[in-house]
């Protein structure tokens, strides 16, 4: 599985009143691991978003299996698990630097659409950002 990998720690302003990652900041970590993701397949972000490619966040999910701490060091895997002209299926993988430990894992599902919230086929509409995605995508299978 080709997957993306950041290194992060849990931040003091991210934990609970039990000293624990609160389980909102796993899905801007996410976040964090998805835009990383898709900038590894030559195009970001913010270039999609220039030439109109949204992409919406519609289903998240988090199984919380081992909680983090304050300053805990922790690798975050992210790969894509699905992808089809009009959506994409991202997850996600939270493990201890230390151990290796699994802690989470989790998924989001993304739909492709323009600026006026319409469903793009991105193999049609753009080729080009289709190409370096599915690229990316075709990874996993090597």
């Amino acid at each position: 599985m080709h997957s993306t990998q950041v290194n992060l720690s849990v931040r003091y302003a991210e934990t609970d009143n039990m000293g624990v990652a609160h389980h909102s900041v796993y899905y801007v970590w996410f976040e964090v691991g998805r835009s990383e993701h898709i900038k590894s397949s030559g195009v970001s972000y913010s270039q999609m978003e220039e030439e109109g490619v949204l992409l919406p966040l519609s289903e998240s999910s988090c199984k919380y299996i081992k909680g983090l701490k304050y300053e805990e060091e922790f690798i975050l895997n992210t790969y894509i698990e699905k992808l089809t002209g009009a959506r994409v299926i991202f997850g996600y993988e939270i493990c201890k630097k230390s151990d290796g430990i699994v802690c989470a894992k989790g998924q989001t599902v993304h739909a492709f659409i323009d600026e006026d919230f319409k469903v793009l086929n991105i193999k049609k509409s753009h080729p080009h950002i289709w190409q370096k995605i599915n690229a990316l995508y075709q990874k996993n299978s090597l």
